[in-house]
């Protein structure tokens, strides 16, 4: 409901479950051509309590300064329009808290980077402007781990190399020297942040790229032994599994890592510059097996941030995120769901029970950017989808007096993975033999006798990646497909060693089939013992 009503607006982009960016910029283009703000008197209550970035003015004079601002005969184009994307939001918000009760914070500035560095400066329940002109001595003093893309290496890269500690150390170092260090996208984007330029544009996508739960732990509330880490960890993986979940039966996506961020100290040693490291991990769905991978991430990064020091420690934050999330695509589904154990009660391996998402928190962060600047994003931006699918079909074999295949695909081992897959059907039986498997449909009156063995090796069985029908009958046309991506390597390897095989051969098919008929081998032309 909340970004349904902030997306009536404009282009909306969903960041995460309480934050999304819009793009005001056609919004705020009709209302300067068809009503500007042009008298102070009547601007909108609300906006007229917006923050405007360079503004001074006492708490008095406050609102009448802004209503000033706001109407400026005098403003360059772009900032107008920046005074029409801040009344505009000022609605919206308001229009949120009468038919949602939930508040709204929001940054309005001429890019999504500004936006979103804004957003939080006046919580709860605010906005702030950043006008052209005051975009310089904003970032001077801003903390470089503040901005997005340099909380992790790369921003301790600059901190340790460069000596860099704010925004506006970095207006010291040339294009040339930024590119020369980090490489030519990375180099040019950081000469232009440092500068307030940003192009990345708001992408049309009303669902989030991630999920994310936390928890902080401030002061004493800090955790200090595993068991009470577990227990919150358990907690947050929870609320997560049922999000992801949700996401999956409701929009057909899913994500493909699990990741986990914490705040620690170490004992005695409070001002430790050194960070608890991120860790991540492929994402395995299902409530128990989020949590068993979260604690593995977390004594993995506490083990690193104690760097094998025998002392105490405290955790003051902890989050789980999925991300990587991806849309399963129309008509495929993963094998995963089809496979079973020795019971037909077996669950599948992704779970079918939905949780509806919960509600946006009540103080969702609104980044607006009614106006775009020349692109210019590091190349760890671009996330580019690559992966290809494959279908893969296992077609059930005729009966003995249907037409026979010319060919078939030999299967080595003592099993086969087709023997757990089941549509709930009874109508395809098979036959367990030393040198392949047999699928056989056998009607009234056939037999099982030794003279009719013969008769069975001639049936086939054929697999190819293109398509596959199992189970029931075959006039009625059953088939399942699935996308290789989705397999997880974790799942295939705790399979019997004949299985693993035989997916890895679905995956990457031997380019030749190998076929087998009578007199193919020279025991064939001498006949059995008799006893």
């Amino acid at each position: 409901m909340v970004v349904a009503i902030l997306a009536s607006k404009g282009k909306c982009e969903r960041a995460s479950i309480d934050e999304v960016y819009l793009d005001l910029t056609n919004a705020a283009k009709e209302m300067f051509l068809q009503a500007p703000p042009d008298s102070p008197q009547l601007i909108f209550v609300e906006a007229a309590k917006s923050n405007i970035l360079g503004l001074t003015s006492d708490d008095n004079e406050k609102e009448k300064n802004v209503r000033t601002w706001l109407c400026r005969a005098d403003a360059d184009y772009q900032d107008k329009l920046l005074a029409c994307g801040a009344i505009i939001v000022a609605q919206l918000r308001v229009r949120v808290l009468e038919e949602t009760q939930f508040t709204c914070s929001a940054g309005i500035a001429h890019n999504k980077m500004l936006a979103k560095l804004v957003s939080g400066m006046h919580k709860p329940a605010q906005q702030t402007v950043v006008p052209s002109s005051s975009v310089q001595d904003f970032l001077t003093s801003l903390p470089v781990k503040k901005m997005k893309q340099l909380g992790g290496k790369l921003g301790s890269s600059l901190q340790d190399d460069l000596g860099v500690e704010t925004i506006g150390d970095l207006l010291s170092f040339s294009e040339e020297k930024f590119q020369e260090l980090y490489g030519v996208n990375t180099g040019t984007w950081l000469w232009k942040i440092a500068r307030g330029i940003s192009g990345e544009e708001v992408e049309d996508r009303l669902l989030p790229k991630s999920h994310g739960c936390g928890k902080t732990f401030p002061g004493p509330k800090a955790l200090n032994n595993n068991t009470s880490v577990k227990g919150w960890l358990d907690q947050l993986c929870e609320e997560l599994s049922e999000r992801i979940q949700s996401d999956l039966n409701q929009n057909k996506r899913i994500a493909q890592t699990l990741t986990l961020h914490a705040r620690a100290s170490k004992e005695n040693e409070r001002d430790s510059m050194k960070k608890f490291p991120s860790k991540s991990c492929p994402l395995r769905y299902g409530t128990g097996k989020i949590q068993e991978d979260a604690m593995k991430l977390f004594e993995s990064g506490l083990h690193d941030f104690l760097d094998s020091q025998n002392t105490g420690w405290s955790i003051t934050s902890l989050s789980v995120t999925a991300s990587k999330i991806f849309d399963i695509p129309s008509g495929t589904s993963s094998i995963l769901r089809y496979i079973k154990g020795p019971s037909s009660a077996a669950s599948p391996a992704i779970p079918e029970s939905s949780s509806l998402p919960e509600d946006p928190s009540p103080d969702n962060n609104v980044h607006v950017t009614p106006i775009h600047e020349e692109q210019c994003e590091p190349s760890f931006f671009k996330n580019e989808d690559s992966s290809s699918y494959s279908a893969i079909s296992a077609k059930q074999c005729p009966s003995n007096d249907e037409k026979r295949m010319s060919k078939k695909s030999e299967v080595k081992g003592t099993s086969s993975i087709l023997k757990f897959l089941s549509r709930g059907q009874s109508a395809l039986h098979e036959k367990r033999k030393s040198d392949a498997l047999i699928c056989s449909h056998q009607g009234p009156g056939s037999s099982s006798e030794p003279n009719k063995a013969e008769e069975q090796d001639k049936a086939a069985e054929a697999v190819d990646r293109n398509n596959i029908s199992t189970g029931g009958d075959q006039s009625a046309g059953n088939t399942w497909m699935f996308n290789v991506e989705d397999i997880d390597p974790a799942v295939v390897e705790e399979l019997p060693p004949e299985i693993q095989r035989e997916i890895k051969g679905w995956i990457h098919p031997s380019k030749h089939l190998t076929t087998k008929r009578r007199g193919s081998t020279i025991s064939s032309y001498f006949p059995p013992a008799r006893g």
